[in-house]
């Protein structure tokens, strides 16, 4: 049987501990820019600001550090991530080669459950892109959640979890560069139809036209994010 999830406890939506909250505390405000590329984390500022101890707070730094969007500096502490147009460049290519071999895997050992998987998780992005399209409060992050969600469900029933665990990694990697496109919309783009051809063309098992498709969405988002002032990255805040 394909183990078709990818497991990461640090994804539930309720935090079970004290360094999990921290955590996803962190994470969202460093992916949203509050705190910036390059900015130093003071645990004595942060922890006073997340109402955490110092011990939970280093911790939870520390997990960040596993997901590279903090780098450890040793005695001197820690800054958030850099990131650059090359950084971007080289994670959505290399998602490219992975993604699409999932897919292409995924589409050869498919069963019905997998269609009904990938159904699911299109419908509830489906509702999720028209919140966003009408500005609804916090539907930037269900969206994110979502868009996520659709994507491991295209690859779920690849029988490589190497190739997915991978893909998981390079989608989180992927996401402080999304945002900046998804807020700025640089480019005209219909994701809601972009994601619409790729699930047709999944579901009629066309794996050359699905992998094309999947190849030239996720190629967009670099596209899109190649038109931001490069003075952008250094400031990576919302707009």
């Amino acid at each position: 049987m394909i183990d078709a999830t990818v497991s990461d406890p640090l994804e539930a939506d309720e935090p079970k501990t004290l360094v999990e909250a921290a955590y996803k505390r962190l994470r969202r405000d460093i992916i949203e820019g509050m705190h910036p590329p390059g900015e130093k984390l003071r645990v004595e500022h942060l922890k006073e600001q997340y109402d955490v101890g110092a011990g939970t707070l280093r911790e939870a730094l520390l997990l960040l550090v596993t997901d590279a969007l903090v780098v450890g500096q040793g005695q001197r502490g820690f800054r958030v991530a850099p990131i650059s147009l090359a950084d971007f460049e080289d994670i959505t290519r290399t998602r490219v080669l992975l993604e699409t071999e999932a897919l292409r895997q995924a589409i050869a050992r498919g069963n019905e459950e997998w269609e009904a998987g990938l159904v699911g998780a299109f419908h509830r992005l489906s509702r999720a892109e028209q919140k966003l399209a009408e500005h609804d409060p916090g539907a930037t992050e269900d969206w994110e959640k979502r868009n996520r969600a659709f994507h491991e469900a295209l690859i779920a029933a690849c029988p490589s979890r190497w190739i997915r665990h991978f893909q998981h990694i390079l989608y989180q990697q992927s996401e402080r560069y999304r945002r900046i496109s998804l807020f700025r919309q640089p480019i005209p783009r219909d994701i809601h139809a972009e994601h619409q051809a790729l699930v047709d063309a999944t579901l009629a098992r066309d794996a050359t036209r699905a992998t094309s498709i999947l190849s030239e969405h996720i190629l967009r988002t670099l596209d899109a994010v190649k038109q931001m002032p490069q003075d952008f990255f250094a400031r990576g805040k919302r707009p």
